[in-house]
């Protein structure tokens, strides 16, 4: 019988999977910046901006958020969306509600 040393091939193998799987994460993360500069780009980018939230209990929560110059009071819980309230950014260079 031939004499093989197992122990070093297994780390071996083990040793190229995991520098495999290492180069393909970095791939993809290449691959996910790519796609978002090129979106940036484009000006795909959504128009819906989540100001902020605040919990107001288990499962319940309430959003501020924007699109383009109005601003939206949103009531959440797990089976609802509410519209508390709207209206339209006052348009100055500061950005403060009015």
């Amino acid at each position: 019988m031939g004499t093989t040393v197992p122990g070093n091939i297994d780390w071996l193998r083990i040793g190229g999977s995991i520098a495999l799987v290492f180069v393909l994460l970095l791939t993809m993360l290449w691959v996910l910046r790519r796609l978002r500069s090129m979106q940036i780009a484009k000006g795909g980018m959504s128009k819906l901006e989540i100001v902020e939230t605040i919990s107001v209990g288990p499962r319940q929560k309430i959003a501020l958020l924007r699109v383009e110059q109005h601003m939206l009071l949103i009531g959440m819980s797990a089976n609802q969306f509410t519209a508390l309230g709207q209206w339209q950014q006052a348009k100055s260079s500061t950005g403060d509600m009015s």
